[in-house]
């Protein structure tokens, strides 16, 4: 959550784009809360130097917390006492003279993890909306498990004639299930392996996230970035199966103004 949301300026010059809201909550929230329901307690925030307005949000407001009680604000209090008491949040700061891309902020978190333990890897900007309260954190740790695999990526289907703007996988089947191959970025619609684009979001294991760190020891890609998609390549190069998982739910982006206001028309109603 660390990347200044260019995409949304000049609004995001003073609120966080995490923090953008949808409905009374920012959109991080809709990520946590989804973790949550699938027994995530532990977040690691990977934020920019000045980024203080999610600790605010996930710290406590002793004032606050004070006016409400005095107020006879029962259902409020208890509210706003539980963002705190939900999990345990810890924040990592990805600094401005740190190299840029998606590797990075997985590259900064990767000495807190055990070895013998996964890890989630979500953007802070969009999510997945389930109406029936599912979790799709669940699924995709459920799914990669069921294919016999400790990575794994989530995907969404979009129209073909759309692919030419995404990252879209192509798939190699063992099994009758689908395992990572390759991703193709922006192909021509008669080009593309699939109508699968990546969300970026994953679960990774303790090899996952060595091949993460050699990304980032590596010359970074020709934007000059450091980016998650390397890795990937490098741990099926290196023999391991990557499952490519369909989400159940729908994929709402908030990095843009349409997808954020899209979000908030499906996920609050107009």
């Amino acid at each position: 959550m660390a990347g200044y949301g260019t995409r949304r300026l000049p609004i995001t010059k003073a609120i966080e784009k995490c923090m953008l809201p949808v409905g009374n909550r920012p959109v991080v929230d809709y990520v946590v809360e989804d973790c949550i329901r699938a027994g995530i307690t532990e977040f690691f925030f990977v934020v920019g130097e000045e980024f203080d307005q999610i600790k605010r949000y996930y710290g406590q407001n002793q004032i606050l917390e004070d006016y409400l009680e005095n107020k006879g604000k029962t259902k409020e209090l208890e509210e706003v006492r539980a963002l705190t008491k939900r999990a345990r949040f810890h924040y990592v700061v990805q600094d401005q003279y740190q190299p840029y891309g998606t590797a990075v902020p997985v590259m900064l978190c990767t000495h807190m993890i055990p070895e013998d333990e996964q890890v989630l890897v979500l953007m802070g900007d969009d999510f997945i909306y389930n109406p029936d309260g599912s979790s799709e954190v669940k699924h995709l740790l459920e799914a990669t498990e069921a294919a016999g695999a400790t990575s794994g990526v989530l995907a969404t289907r979009i129209p073909k004639e759309e692919v030419e703007k995404y990252g879209v996988f192509e798939m190699t089947n063992v099994d009758g299930k689908e395992y990572f191959k390759r991703i193709v970025e922006q192909p021509k619609v008669e080009d593309a392996p699939s109508n699968l684009i990546n969300i970026s979001k994953y679960v990774f294991d303790h090899k996952m996230l060595q091949a993460v760190k050699q990304v980032c020891q590596d010359p970074p890609a020709d934007n000059g970035e450091y980016q998650v998609i390397k890795a990937l390549n490098y741990y099926v190069a290196d023999g391991s199966q990557l499952p490519v998982i369909p989400i159940n739910g729908e994929y709402l982006d908030c990095g843009t103004t349409a997808g954020w206001v899209h979000a908030n028309n499906r996920v609050v109603g107009v």
